[in-house]
């Protein structure tokens, strides 16, 4: 039996295994663990280590909100990441650097969908990792950094540009990937000075557009503390349990139709934490740094799947229910004002109730902040690639179409894993197979190259690529709703002092439900 891989650290070796004929290390402290004085703070260097420290299994999930977690450890060593690497002792790799989703409440590394197997046998060193989210990450403190999640990423992106040549892989060729939250992660990424150098390209799927002001983050700082008892201060907040605290941000996220009358907007997202602008860490949102010629561009591939809302209409068991007053609603909170309602009704005249609802959410949540990006990238000096998933799963009869989450078994080539076999079918059909080795292969070329096979966009042309059973490089195909929301990118919530309380809009707070992974019937997407 051959001897298990080895590699030596800034800090020290670790034991890894082989897997598939790669080398695979688990749970690699990037960071020290977060807990005890060190919780709230940004993250301290790890400590080294002497002899021979074993990565054979994945280090714990940071403490996880919402109704579809990670399963609880008590274990609090949250910083760690996982490296795949087709072999140790190469030099000049490509590596991709994954950042998991999970609407920033939730998520791990070790998520299944995540395998990166068949990315490392196409010839990346592929790094997966985990870090802090819900409360522990995100909620505005008055005596700790703020985006304290972000910060986590950071710091294991030194971590790599430290010690990714001792996996093979090349620490001047990295490129960051992430779906939602881990795209909107690498969305602010792009614009911090604390990251120049650490990557050179950036994938981006489903980028949401969600930041919230200082001002409101300060309010639902207070009302989570005063729900527990305490103040909002790091110093208070140490003295509660972290799976506490988490649990407190999923029920302060059921309830946030109550705080509607000072939250507005915010509370129809349905999360309640989500990254702040708060001028240091993140000084502004990424459109706007960009665009305004603050941030420098990059090479970036970035999509959004066509029906991005149709997972949440079928989770909560709405979908062929929607009501007019769900429309109106839908327009009124998320449709760009002052003109956009009318917009949608005037581009969709023979739409149903359904149809605007799931458009004007799939835009607002997703796709608008997608293209937007790719837009606002190319502004910036950098190039863009952009691209639609359109192949529709054939779960639940085909009804849930081409929805979020669905492009993640597909990049990573686990249709195999439980998220691959629900949402693509066991076993999956020739179509899901094509889809899959093409978005596979333009990640592999463009973590390698910087071109994932087809034409950069620009705007006088907009191409895209469609990935469907027939897959073409077309204009932009959501014109209609790329013209409502011309030169109007997304702006942070804020407080709304003065608006009375409404109705919780169930539909757009699936997402806190799912928390882009719940469960309609045997579909459990992932996060």
């Amino acid at each position: 039996m051959p001897e298990q891989p080895r590699a030596r650290t800034a800090e020290g070796v670790v034991e890894g295994r082989w897997r598939r004929g790669h080398a695979v290390f688990r749970g690699i402290p990037y960071a020290q663990p977060p807990v005890g004085p060190l919780r709230f703070a940004a993250p301290a260097p790890p400590r080294r280590w002497d002899g021979t420290r074993q990565a054979a299994e994945f280090g714990p999930a940071a403490p996880q909100s919402g109704p579809v977690q990670a399963d609880p450890q008590e274990a609090t060593d949250w910083l760690t990441l996982n490296v795949s690497t087709p072999d140790p002792g190469a030099a000049g790799l490509p590596v991709l650097v994954w950042i998991h989703g999970g609407a920033y409440i939730a998520g791990t590394s070790s998520d299944p969908t995540y395998d990166p197997a068949a990315l490392t046998a196409a010839g990346l060193v592929v790094v997966s990792i985990n870090y802090r989210v819900g409360a522990e990450g995100f909620v505005l403190l008055d005596d700790a950094p703020a985006n304290r999640g972000f910060l986590d990423q950071i710091a294991a992106l030194h971590w790599v540009r430290r010690n990714i040549a001792s996996f093979g892989g090349d620490p001047d060729q990295v490129t960051v990937a992430g779906q939602s939250a881990g795209a909107g992660s690498i969305a602010a990424l792009l614009t911090m000075k604390a990251v120049r150098g650490l990557f050179q390209r950036a994938i981006t799927h489903s980028v949401p557009g969600w930041h919230c002001t200082p001002a409101l983050a300060e309010r639902v700082a207070a009302t989570l503390a005063e729900r527990l008892g305490t103040a909002p201060t790091a110093a208070a907040l140490r003295g509660v349990a972290p799976r506490r605290l988490a649990q407190e941000v999923t029920a302060l996220s059921a309830d946030l139709a109550a705080y509607q009358a000072s939250w507005g907007r915010f509370c129809q997202a349905g999360i309640a934490v989500c990254p702040v602008v708060d001028g240091e860490v993140l000084s502004e949102t990424p459109w706007s740094a960009l665009t305004g010629g603050r941030a420098s561009g990059t090479r970036l591939l970035v999509g959004h799947t066509r029906d991005e809302f149709r997972l949440f209409s079928v989770m909560t068991g709405r979908l062929g229910r929607f009501t007019d007053q769900d429309a109106r609603t839908a327009l009124d909170l998320f449709a760009p004002a002052p003109d956009g309602a009318h917009a949608y009704r005037a581009a969709h005249p023979r739409a149903t109730a359904e149809e605007l609802v799931e458009t004007v959410y799939s835009d607002a949540l997703f796709r608008i902040p997608s293209l937007h990006l790719a837009q606002a990238n190319a502004a910036a000096g950098g190039t863009s690639y952009l691209f639609e998933l359109r192949l529709a799963s054939p779960a639940l009869a085909g009804t849930l179409g081409a929805c979020h989450s669905l492009d993640v078994p597909l990049a990573f080539g686990t249709l195999d894993s439980p998220t691959g076999k629900e949402l693509l079918g066991d076993p999956p059909a020739p179509e899901a197979i094509a889809v899959s080795r093409e978005l596979q292969r333009a990640w592999v070329r463009f973590a390698t190259t910087g071109d994932p096979g087809w034409a950069a966009y620009r705007p006088d042309q907009q191409l895209t690529r469609v990935l469907d059973a027939e897959p073409m490089t077309v204009p932009y195909p959501e014109q209609a709703s790329h013209r409502i929301w011309e030169g109007r990118s997304p702006v942070p919530f804020e407080a709304s002092p003065g608006i009375e309380p409404v109705a919780p809009d169930r539909v757009a707070q699936a997402y806190v439900r799912s928390v882009e992974g719940g469960q309609t019937g045997q579909v459990h997407p992932s996060p």
